[in-house]
């Protein structure tokens, strides 16, 4: 039996004269998704992408998978295609495709699409003829309109006719590339990969910037970056990675700046290096994983030190989530386990004992010019290491 799978659009659908766009774009990111599952056709009409195996040896299974790791859509189904587009094949074709799925219920119910408006027979008229046909297939069922264990769809669109059971909640969001482009600063921890998602989701293209200080941090801690985003990814494709040598910047902000003010300048440094790296690669905005009141770097004086340092918007997809709530998506995402990996990022070098909760702006750009970090930074700059990173499936 042939099988085709159903893609159900999201947000695109309220897009006005540039729909098309985003749709070219959603059909790009999906056949990258599906890269190496096998050949397909890819059309979309009606608010639905069909993806059509071209050959026998198509891993579906990876490609639902896979799909639904695509931002931009709201639900997926895989179906089967009726031999011909009659309510005898729709018949015919229901009760096999979804005998497995039907032996395990106790109630079922029927919902018809006819987008089609040639086909000869109403919605109405193919529910009850289809749930006849599976109630005499599988006598032990009854209906139940209003909880159903399983839904069986019938979908009569302008390809064929389609039968399919409940279908799969899609990743949400609008197609990644379609939102711009940003700099995310990465870390090893939990937030800044789910902050990456977050953005991702709403079509933004990444760029990773991670600060590494050898040998206070290890290759084992840039190793589990790349593998933090790897994972991030599978929703944002593919991610270029710039690797910053900050051993020598940490060094001085240890030896040249009062020590509660350590952090925040630490913070303003990066951000001044990341927006460097955003302008080069046409990014128009930074990310952060900040979460208001966490740590002390991100109370609202800290980060209002922080945001002073870039001239670019800084998105904060975080910051009003509580720990629990990112912990959440970290795990939805897979990224959970290999954040607490105990290799620590540079974040954790060299912490004051005491700092600095409500920093005076003033007094933090007076200390941060005083120790003139201007050829450290250019010199970071002029040692960057790049890493092209893919999906891990």
């Amino acid at each position: 039996m042939k099988e085709i799978l159903l893609l159900k659009d999201g947000e695109i659908v309220l897009k006005g004269l540039n729909r098309r766009q985003f749709e070219d774009v959603l059909k790009r990111n999906i056949r990258t998704a599906l890269f190496g599952t096998g050949q397909y056709e890819i059309t979309s009409a009606q608010s639905t992408v069909y993806i059509k195996p071209l050959s026998d040896d198509c891993d579906l299974d990876e490609a639902c998978d896979r799909v639904g790791r695509v931002f931009g859509l709201a639900a997926y189904s895989r179906a089967a295609v009726c031999e011909e587009k009659t309510l005898e094949s729709v018949l015919a074709t229901a009760p096999v495709y979804l005998a497995k799925t039907l032996r395990r219920a106790k109630t079922f119910k029927v919902e018809a699409k006819r987008s089609d408006k040639k086909f000869p027979h109403k919605s109405p008229e193919i529910c009850r003829e289809t749930g006849g046909e599976i109630l005499r297939r599988f006598p032990h069922l009854r209906v139940d309109v209003h909880n159903p264990d399983v839904t069986v769809y019938v979908e009569i669109r302008d390809f064929g006719a389609y039968i399919h059971a409940d279908p799969l909640r899609g990743a949400g969001g609008i197609p990644v590339g379609t939102g711009g482009k940003a700099v995310i600063l990465i870390s090893g921890g939990i937030d800044s990969p789910v902050a990456a998602y977050m953005m991702a989701k709403r079509g933004i293209k990444l760029t990773a910037v991670h600060f590494a200080s050898p040998p206070y941090t290890s290759e084992r801690a840039e190793e589990k970056v790349v593998k933090l985003l790897s994972k991030v990814s599978r929703y944002a494709g593919s991610i270029k990675m710039y690797t910053v040598p900050f051993t020598k910047i940490q060094e001085k902000l240890r030896d040249d700046c009062p020590e509660e003010l350590f952090t925040i300048i630490m913070r303003r440094l990066m951000m001044q290096i990341s927006e460097r790296i955003a302008r080069d690669n046409d990014c128009a905005a930074l990310i952060t994983g900040e979460s208001l009141g966490q740590v002390a770097s991100q109370t609202i004086g800290a980060l209002g030190c922080t945001n002073d340092a870039a001239d670019m918007v800084v998105f904060r997809p975080l910051i009003g989530m509580d720990k629990q709530e990112i912990i959440n998506i970290a795990y939805k995402i897979d990224t959970y386990e290999t954040s607490i990996e105990p290799y620590e990022d540079c974040c954790t070098v060299f912490t004051p004992k005491h700092p600095r909760t409500k920093p005076i702006l003033k007094f933090v750009r007076e200390a941060q010019e005083r120790a003139d970090f201007a050829p450290l930074v250019e010199e970071a700059l002029q040692n960057l290491k790049i890493t092209y990173i893919n999906p891990e499936y």
